[in-house]
Order: C-alpha cells, then sequence, then structure tokens
C-alpha cells in the first residue's frame, strides 16, 4: 500500500468547492446534482493520476479490464458522496434513507457507558455515521489527519463548527492519549483503516488478489486500551440511500507477546477481508484515488 496519499495535492479550488456549496444550500440538492455530471467530466479528463489508480483499483475488483465508463461512474460516486456531506452537516437528515444493520452492537456498549474503537475505511461515507451518532446521540470522536485537504475540511468545518469539536488530530503529540481518555470516558472512537501513513507501523494482509500493507495502529490501539472493535460500512447506494454495517471484530482483542507479530497481522486480515467483501458489494464506493498498491513508496 503507498504512503502517496498524504502528499497528494488536493483539487478543487476554494471558489469551486464554495460555489457548489451555495448552489447545494439554496438551489436544492436536485439541482445541485446535476453538476455532479460536469464535475465527473472536469476529474476524467485531468486527473490523470486519480483516474490511473481508479483503473487499477476496478480492474482489481471487477477482475476484468475497465472502461472510461466505469472510472467515470467511481468519480461520480465519490461526487455525490462530497455534495451529501453539505446536506449531512447540515442537520437535514431528513433528505436521506438510511437502513441500519447490527446497531444493537455499538447502542449495547453505549447503555453501559463503555466505550472502543470503531474502524472504518475510505469505503462510502463516514459522514453518514456522524449523521447517525447525533441523530441517537452516539458518543462519537474521529481520529484524523485534519492538515490534510484542508480546504475541503475548512470549507466543511464553516457549515458546522461543532464539527471540529469532534475531532482527534492524529498528527498531534498528544492523539494517542486523547483516545485512550475519550475511550474511558465511554466515547467511541472512529478510525479509519485502510491508509498507511508515512510514520504507521504496518502488517501485511492479502487484499484483493496481492499482498498489502495496512496500518498497524488501530488493532494496536485497541488491544492497549483492552476494549472492544467494531467494523463500520457506510455505503452509498445511489440516489438518497444509504446503508450502515455494524461488525463486531472483537470485544476484547487480545496480542499474545509471544506472537505479536502474527496476532497482529491476524487481526488486520481479519478487517481486510471484510473490507475486500464490502468492496464486492459496492464496487463505485472506494475512494482512494492514488497508487494503492505501489510497494515502492512503502
Amino acid at each position: 500500500m503507498s504512503r502517496q496519499w498524504f502528499q497528494q495535492r488536493e483539487r478543487g479550488s476554494p471558489f469551486a468547492l464554495k460555489l457548489i456549496r451555495w448552489i447545494a444550500l439554496h438551489l436544492g440538492r436536485r439541482v445541485a446534482r446535476l453538476f455532479l455530471y460536469p464535475i465527473t467530466l472536469y476529474f476524467l479528463v485531468m486527473a490523470t493520476e486519480q483516474r490511473r489508480a481508479s483503473r487499477d483499483y476496478l480492474s482489481r475488483v471487477f477482475s476484468h479490464k475497465v472502461s472510461l465508463w466505469h472510472i467515470a461512474t467511481h468519480i461520480h460516486c465519490f461526487a455525490a458522496t462530497i455534495l451529501d456531506r453539505v446536506y449531512f452537516l447540515t442537520d437535514q437528515h431528513e433528505r436521506f434513507e438510511v437502513q441500519i444493520y447490527n446497531a444493537e452492537l455499538i447502542f449495547d456498549y453505549v447503555e453501559t457507558g463503555q466505550g472502543g474503537i470503531l474502524l472504518g475505511s475510505h469505503l462510502g461515507s463516514f459522514e453518514v455515521l456522524r449523521s447517525l451518532a447525533v441523530k441517537q446521540q452516539l458518543p462519537l470522536k474521529v481520529l484524523m489527519y485534519q492538515d490534510h485537504n484542508q480546504i475541503i475540511t475548512r470549507i466543511f468545518e464553516a457549515l458546522n463548527p461543532d464539527i471540529a469539536d469532534t475531532v482527534i488530530n492524529l498528527g498531534e503529540a498528544n492523539a494517542l492519549l486523547k483516545v485512550s481518555e475519550n475511550v474511558a470516558e465511554g466515547k467511541w472512537v472512529g478510525m479509519l483503516g485502510d491508509r498507511v501513513a508515512e510514520s504507521d507501523k504496518i502488517t501485511e494482509c492479502q487484499f484483493l488478489g496481492t499482498k498489502t500493507s495496512f496500518p498497524a495502529g488501530p488493532i494496536l490501539v485497541a488491544a492497549a486500551l483492552k476494549v472492544p472493535i467494531i467494523l463500520v460500512f457506510g455505503l452509498y447506494r445511489g440516489d438518497n440511500r444509504y446503508e450502515i454495517h455494524f461488525e463486531l471484530l472483537a470485544e476484547e482483542l487480545i496480542i499474545n507477546r509471544q506472537q505479536r507479530q502474527t496476532d497482529i497481522q491476524y487481526w488486520a486480515q481479519c478487517y481486510a477481508n471484510r473490507l475486500e467483501y464490502y468492496l464486492h458489494t459496492a464496487p463505485y464506493n472506494w475512494f482512494n484515488f492514488y497508487d494503492y498498491w505501489n510497494q515502492n513508496n512503502l
């Protein structure tokens, strides 16, 4: 797995993003969605690196050559979820149909005051989970690199300033201490486990037919805190339909000192297997538009 996502140049000017935000809020979702087509065409033509990455990924998940139509569909799906963030962040939840599967897995813990780790990915929309947190009082924090994609982050935070308070900045030295404190208070900390950053410890997993590096951090954090770790996948199903799937990875993730690397790899592979399963159910939902399998960047 490549680390180049962290250095990838952010596309889209502040003016263009603010224009789309204005259109979404003042002209409505139906009109705003019409703009997804020229946006898709623009990125299909101009974003060479992202187009190449999409082709590589889609050829793996489909196991055959893909056309520009497949790539355009992939980009359009991504653009649609970005647009919908505007509505989720401005509490317009009534616009969407959200099906939730196995919600009791996490809410049973919440009722007892037990905190834990929610392990997600760049599959679909994590924003739909934040929407659930607001509507159903799920005490949620999100661990992320706040300095990455600063333009879009600032524009969306302006829609809902309270959203910044839910973020634990992974770029800060005391980030893991904050994770521990919040989990001890009964909160659930969301992490994304499908990208390797520069300083990450890694483990190797089989993923879409290739040995791939995954970050070991989420596994190590859950094991150190001795808390449940639940997988979460927020899938975009087209139009205004979303799904949230919860799956228990472990009630308490135990790593044996004598076989530390083996245990880490086992749990990471369990995560990779479930991620791959959902990729096959919603192939256009995976939004890692960079050279994901370039081992030279490890």
